[in-house]
């Protein structure tokens, strides 16, 4: 069928999961983008700032196992809108992280409990709020995805969509120190907070179910109703139905268990890489807001190449005879060996701050590469009415997983600060972030050494 006949609106759609995947990152980011100077305002420590974050990674995560069943009932275009209305409200609402301490510092009095910082309550509030509506983010994208396009283009438009997270890290160290410069670090969370109410127009404006599309000619609705071989998709009743499969039999499998393990295990280490980087140049190197941007800008952009190459490799090795699992498997344990370059960046760190920065962001890169590899295993060996469900529950764990480094973290940094050598403490977190992804690699490998297709 010829594409200029077809029609090019569900591109259209594209574009706006594009810049909404953009905006979540951009909001996430601008905490960690200011804490040097947070930190010195409201003298938070370590483990001040580790469970501010944690906060958002503990409710991200907890969030995640409902969101997609949450944007099912609401239908895409409104579960999409409330998403982002509501992770729109947690990032502006940082401006006000001291009101809203204060009064929750006040009803905690009530009950007897005192001696909490304000601003630590406030910005905690203020980062579960955002956590809960940036869990919608990916379910609905996903599922408009799946409403605009037919299958043979769906990995191609998840994957531009997708892309937006790489963008949002990248426009947020180019954005944000200069906006906290020139007018506060207030005004920062508030216009980059409503990004997302601007996005909102556009999305009631360009959006309807694709059989209620005015904008969508005909000949482009049958196409995205089609498959490969023409013939419309109609689910039955019973299809729909045998979509709702249990959690706890899927708990049953190895291979859930395999997922489970890998995200949980490396999950943390993007985490960590996202949220206390800014941290460590002005914990090791003394730099803070703009002085910042452009190494940040550099290291994310490094990531971009993950994201591309991370999806092609595993083609290699299946044009040399391996099956779709095997193939996969070795190109993430290729993948996973180059955040061991990560151990030299503590030790080369001395000569200039660039070495770390470049050693991470190679590590950062093959994070984001892993990351697209193993999403795809659930879909290697699973049927597509499991894996929206053992994502979630392995999107759970990798959040889970992002708190424990971050608490950790804290901790470690607090306690080689008192000692005069927090740089002790990088030194022990990247050794982490370094061989994470091995030991990943390993146990999904030893649970599920060859590939099986479970049948429910």
């Amino acid at each position: 069928m010829n594409q200029e006949k077809i029609g090019k609106y569900r591109w259209t759609i594209c574009a706006l999961l594009f810049f909404a995947t953009t905006v979540n990152y951009l909001d996430r980011q601008v905490l960690s983008l200011l804490s040097g100077k947070l930190e010195t305002e409201f003298n938070w420590t370590n483990s001040d700032y580790a469970n501010i974050t944690a906060a958002f990674q503990f409710v991200y995560a907890i969030s995640m196992l409902f969101a997609g069943r949450i944007i099912d009932k609401l239908g895409t275009k409104w579960g999409y809108a409330v998403a982002i209305v509501v992770w729109s409200l947690g990032a502006i609402l940082h401006a006000k992280a001291i009101p809203v301490g204060g009064a929750i510092s006040s009803l905690l009095a009530l009950a007897g409990i005192t001696g909490i910082s304000i601003s630590v309550l406030g910005f905690i509030v203020s980062r579960a709020v955002l956590g809960f509506g940036e869990s919608g983010n990916f379910p609905a994208a996903i599922k408009a995805t799946a409403e605009y396009f037919p299958k043979k283009e769906r990995s191609l438009a998840t994957g531009i969509f997708n892309s937006g997270a790489n963008v949002g890290a990248i426009l947020a160290p180019a954005t944000v120190p200069y906006i906290a410069e020139a007018w506060g670090w207030e005004t920062a969370f508030l216009i980059i907070g409503a990004v997302g109410f601007l996005w909102l127009i556009f999305w009631f404006i360009f959006y309807d179910k694709p059989e209620e599309q005015k904008r969508l000619h005909k000949a482009e609705l049958e196409y995205i109703l089609c498959d490969t071989d023409q013939k419309v998709i109609v689910p039955t009743e019973s299809e729909t139905e045998a979509k709702k499969v249990s959690w706890f039999k899927l708990l049953g499998y190895k291979q859930t268990w395999a997922f489970t393990f890998g995200k949980f295990m490396t999950d943390g280490v993007w985490w960590f890489f996202l949220f206390w980087l800014p941290s460590y140049l002005k914990a090791q190197y003394g730099m803070e807001g703009t002085s910042i941007s452009f190494p940040l800008f550099v290291l994310y952009s490094m990531t971009m190449i993950g994201s591309i190459g991370g999806g092609w490799f595993p083609a290699y090795f299946l044009k040399k005879g391996y099956n779709v699992y095997e193939g996969r498997m070795k190109a993430m344990f290729v993948i996973a060996l180059f955040p061991l370059v990560i151990l030299l960046a503590q030790p080369l760190g001395h000569y200039t701050y660039w070495i770390p920065v470049i050693l991470i962001g190679i590590g950062a890169s093959a994070h984001q590469a892993w990351s697209a590899n193993i999403f795809t295993t659930v879909s290697d060996m699973f049927p597509k009415k499991a894996v929206g469900s053992i994502i979630g529950i392995g999107g759970m764990a990798g959040g889970i997983g992002g708190v424990i480094v971050s608490k950790v973290g804290g901790a470690l940094f607090d306690h080689y600060k008192t000692l005069g050598h927090i740089q002790t403490g990088y030194t022990i977190m990247f050794a982490f972030c370094a061989v994470a992804y091995i030991i990943a690699w390993v146990v999904m490998k030893t649970l599920v050494p060859k590939m099986k297709i479970i049948e429910l």
